[in-house]
């Protein structure tokens, strides 16, 4: 089945969910509200003639700078599904907005959405509801803010309050340094080194 008519089947099957499709450069698109999100995702891998069975990929998207974005919220959680059996790919992009940025988890369809939905929470701040296990996967527990936010800043009023820990523990280590306490192979005795061409 083609993925636009996977799309329409699916504007079909939920009317009021399905807000645009498209199709950009033959990857085929489907922008939704996020309410009735895992239903949608549920209907795309359990009915037998789409069997979307695998979540390729799962992302958070800033649309504060981008350019044509004035009908779509603030922030979106993108879902590029594919068929192992049928071959066939459609992306999902739920609407997410910046007043309340959390969306149903799909860990209850594809077990592999945990740490990405852990990392879209890291970078970007959007919470995943009914998510096992819903904490930061890359920076540290105490880290300030989200990084991939847009008006994230590019340089903080302090240094991260774990940097200290951190070069002191470093310190610490420097007696275990392999490259400080052992001499390069490619040293001084490199320029001894002799081919048997010569």
């Amino acid at each position: 089945m083609e993925p636009m008519e996977i799309a329409k089947k699916l504007q079909v099957q939920f009317p009021g969910e399905v807000i645009e499709i498209y199709d950009y450069q033959g990857q085929v698109a489907v922008v939704a509200n996020r309410e009735r999100i895992i239903d949608i995702l549920r209907w795309l891998r359990d009915t037998p003639s789409i069997d979307m069975d695998h979540l390729m990929a799962l992302c958070g998207v800033d649309n504060l700078s981008r350019p044509g974005a004035e009908n779509l919220e603030r922030f979106e959680v993108v879902y590029n599904l594919y068929s192992t059996t049928k071959r066939h790919m459609l992306r999902i992009r739920a609407q997410v907005p910046e007043g309340n940025p959390c969306i149903d988890s799909a860990t209850s369809l594809w077990s592999g959405a945990d740490w990405l939905e852990r990392e879209t929470y890291d970078l970007v701040g959007i919470t995943f509801t009914g998510h096992p296990n819903m904490k930061r996967i890359l920076l540290p527990d105490d880290w300030q803010g989200h990084p991939l936010v847009k008006n994230y800043p590019l340089k903080g009023e302090q240094e991260w309050s774990g940097m200290v820990d951190l070069i002191e523990r470093v310190e610490q280590l420097r007696e275990f340094d392999f490259y400080e306490n052992n001499p390069s192979p490619v040293g001084k005795d490199a320029d001894q080194c002799q081919t048997r061409n010569d």
